[in-house]
């Protein structure tokens, strides 16, 4: 079971750039939230804000954090892939669903001329996300290595 779950088709690499793009793209809002960075929050205020406004559970904000911001770092490296791949797809499928983005229709709000933003982002994520959970880590990754100690 634990080979299975770092084998990959090493020579992948579209499973790499889909791992890169996935990567670079959730990272940024990792660090908003767990570093304040780009104008976030940081922790404190991000739990906070997750907690007091949304009303969620401190432990699952931390899991949404920890997914956005580990997960990213983790995919990117290739390091437990399909695990950080899963819990990226969890936290933004359930993003999309409970944070109202299902409800604003499918584009972004791209001319400030909709409620909120909709749900096209998201279902390129979850994409990303799903194909790389089936696929593994392609090339140049940290659960290429680990098979390759395994066998």
């Amino acid at each position: 079971m634990i080979k299975q779950f770092f084998s990959t088709n090493t020579q992948s690499w579209s499973l790499l750039i889909s791992r890169l793009a996935l990567g670079a793209v959730i990272l940024p809002h990792g660090m908003q939230k767990a570093l304040g960075a780009f104008g976030g929050y940081g922790l404190s205020g991000t739990v906070g804000f997750m907690h007091g406004q949304m009303g969620m559970p401190v432990i699952l904000a931390l899991m949404v954090i920890s997914a956005e911001f580990l997960g990213s770092i983790g995919v990117i490296l290739g390091a437990g892939t399909r695990f950080m791949a899963f819990s990226i797809a969890l936290t933004l499928g359930g993003a999309m669903f409970l944070g109202g983005h299902v409800d604003n229709g499918f584009f972004m709000n791209w001319f400030g001329t909709q409620k909120g933003e909709g749900m096209e982002y998201f279902i390129l994520v979850l994409g990303l996300a799903i194909s790389i959970l089936i696929g593994g880590s392609g090339k140049f990754s940290v659960d290429n290595w680990i098979a390759k100690k395994l066998k």
